[in-house]
């Protein structure tokens, strides 16, 4: 009887254990746009399909990647797989200060200052011990359900929902096929900005324009505690979710987590690539003199952290250095030292009194030497500008100076404090400085406060003018910056209605310029045999005066002597140009010359005179590519008629322009 009991019970204990036997596990699938952090589980392995090599799959960091990265395409970036897609094994692991971009396996990663939460990928091998889900849990206040203050499971494949903002209670539930402590990750707190705030380090936008991506997260209690279990000893201990008694370990920050108080000022998108709508390389100059005495330079550097909280500083946006003059000016941060509004403030608060002078002309001019270069993280691409802050005015001249930084494409704002008095005024080195400095002096660039108590209220018109980029005139260098002067071909075979011709075609070049003294200046001269300055560089200082001027230039007939047009225009005109000008020789011509054009045109190369040559009807080609400045191609034109010429005027405008953006800021 003993042994039949005995038989019968070991059939019974395996009948159970086939019973008990663990279903066959299953690999859940998900697109090339899932992220990281969309995605609750701790470690799970996951499916890619084809094609996540594409470049829309954004991808942040390189081997460890931030959670904000796509899985897929951080996968092909790592070499696990290829774009043909395949299985993956994913861990989440600790959030990194910074993130590097590179270039690998066809997929351009990009940099990140800092993310809460990071994962690493290997090949999709379940480890001996580890049990993986068969399905994927979400962020469940991404979920639809979350409105109505449910939690669900979604299925990888489903696409993104709809973030949700309203604050319900949650109740924890553990997903089928996942552990405890998946679980247990699925409901980690999330943060819970009150109604119109915004995340740390954003900045409010209007309804409507936030970024598809960003989100309110939901408010979250607890029902339960002790919910981490033994399950997975070797991420964290058992921890009592109770707020005032969460003390994280530094085995949970490894482990991808971080302490609930940081959570809550956290936001689950990346750090804040800044606004584009402002896209300007920006540097304060500040008066650190000794007559501002302690109590206002706290005003002042309150002052710039008002500012550049209000910018969204950041890579894509705005970027922001602070120079600190006195007797002399000293670099406190550069361009590329923070790329944040945080790091900025934290920086201005750092920064102490200097003392001495208020000498503001050798600021800028140290700005426009030293401050806006590759080096220091100048862009190129992204407007110059330098506010001034003076307190009263400055002990330095600074029109040169500034002249100089307008020419180099800066846009110099004035920022006047307690400016002088009439009876002050007879102490002053340079009167009317502050129009002397500015880009333009048309309100736009200058700014007068009363007293350093109404500083702040500063703050917004100035932010407000600085990211209007299209009003920043004097960024546009390749059309702000140039001494051009016209050699005009006034032989008999023109004629006196096809010479009308040519001055339109002048003009209309002439039109694209913002012309002043201080900007691009026009010159002209008209030559057959001969040679006729009709008005040099120095004569016309507005748009309007110098299309006048054009207007009023007589046909003159007779022979064509290009070669001597040129050695007269280098003489006459050329000779005359500013240094820091770069010198631009347009030549209209409708013939063969009769004279030699080859050591005329070198040694307008050799002067630095960059010359197009425009050739009309009869004349030579080969003689216009002599004239033209290396390459030709894009120096010389040629049109068959005279009334072809206006096609010729935006080819011309985009080579000057391009040519100037080619070459080095300093």
């Amino acid at each position: 009887l003993h042994v039949v009991l005995l038989v019968t019970g070991i059939q019974s204990n395996q009948e159970m254990t086939k019973k008990m036997k663990r279903p066959k596990f299953t690999v859940p699938q998900i697109s090339c746009d899932v992220r990281a952090g969309k995605i609750t589980n701790v470690e799970f392995i996951v499916k890619c399909p084809p094609g996540c090599q594409d470049p829309r799959y954004h991808v942040y960091g390189a081997d460890v990647y931030a959670s904000y990265s796509s899985v897929c395409g951080a996968a092909v970036h790592s070499g696990v797989l290829d774009n043909s897609g395949g299985k993956i094994l994913v861990r989440k692991v600790a959030g990194q200060s910074g993130y590097k971009g590179s270039y690998s396996n066809g997929v351009q990663s990009l940099s990140l200052p800092r993310w809460r939460e990071s994962f690493v990928i290997s090949e999709g091998k379940p480890q001996k011990g580890v049990t993986y889900p068969s399905s994927l849990t979400y962020s469940s206040s991404k979920s639809p359900a979350a409105k109505a203050g449910k939690w669900e499971t979604a299925r990888a494949d489903q696409s993104p929902p709809v973030p949700g903002t309203a604050a319900q209670p949650v109740t924890v539930t553990q997903a089928p096929g996942t552990t405890a402590i998946e679980a247990a990750h699925t409901t980690l707190p999330k943060p819970s900005p009150s109604a119109g705030s915004t995340a740390s380090g954003l900045r409010p936008q209007p309804a409507g324009q936030r970024s598809k991506d960003l989100d309110l997260w939901s408010t979250t209690t607890y029902k339960s505690k002790n919910l981490f279990t033994q399950s997975c000893p070797t991420l964290f201990d058992p921890v009592d979710w109770e707020p005032a008694l969460w003390k994280p370990e530094s085995v949970l920050l490894d482990a991808g987590f971080v302490p609930k108080e940081e959570l809550s000022t956290q936001s689950l998108e990346p750090a804040s690539q800044g606004d584009p709508s402002c896209k300007v390389d920006l540097s304060f100059l500040i008066d650190g003199s000794s007559s501002i005495g302690k109590r206002r330079f706290r005003i002042q550097k309150q002052f710039l952290t008002d500012v550049a909280q209000t910018l969204d500083i950041g890579p894509a946006g705005p970027l922001m250095g602070v120079v600190q003059y006195g007797d002399n000016p000293a670099t406190q941060f550069n361009l590329k030292t923070h790329m944040n509004s945080q790091d900025v403030k934290a920086a201005i608060e750092k920064i102490s009194q200097r003392g001495g002078l208020s000498n503001a002309g050798r600021a800028i001019s140290f700005v426009t030497k030293n401050f806006f270069s590759k080096f220091n993280g100048n862009r190129g691409g992204a407007p110059n500008v330098a506010v001034v802050m003076v307190d009263g005015w400055p002990t330095d001249k600074v029109e040169e100076a500034s002249r100089l930084a307008r020419e180099s494409g800066v846009n110099i704002f004035f920022i006047t404090i307690e400016g002088a008095s009439e009876n002050e005024k007879q102490y002053m080195l340079e009167p009317n400085f502050a129009n002397k400095a500015v880009c333009r002096t048309n309100g736009f660039y200058s700014l007068t406060v009363q007293n350093w108590f109404s500083l702040h209220k500063t703050v917004q018109p100035l932010v407000k003018r600085v990211c209007d980029t299209d009003r920043l005139a004097c960024s546009k260098t390749c059309l702000n910056s140039a001494d051009i002067g016209f050699v005009i071909d006034g032989s008999s075979s023109v004629g006196t209605s096809n010479f009308r011709t040519v001055l339109q075609f002048v003009a209309n070049l002439s039109r694209e310029f913002e012309i002043s003294d201080t900007d691009t200046r026009i010159g002209a001269m008209q030559y057959t045999y001969e040679q006729r300055l009709e008005f040099g560089f120095d004569e016309y200082r507005t748009k309007s005066d110098v299309l006048n001027a054009i207007k009023r230039v007589g046909y003159w007939s007779g022979g064509t002597s290009t070669g001597a047009a040129i050695h007269y225009a280098l003489e006459q005109l050329f000779k005359k140009s500013k240094p820091n000008k770069r010198k631009l020789m347009i030549l209209i011509t409708d013939g063969r010359s009769y004279d030699d054009i080859r050591i005329p045109a070198m040694l307008a190369h050799h002067k630095g005179v960059i010359t197009y040559a425009i050739g009309v009807a009869w004349a030579a080609q080969d003689e216009l590519d002599i004239v033209a400045t290396h390459p030709a191609r894009d120096h010389a034109f040629f049109v068959d008629e005279f009334d072809n010429l206006y096609k010729v005027v935006p080819k011309v405008i985009q080579n000057i322009c391009t040519e100037f953006n080619s070459q080095p800021r300093n």
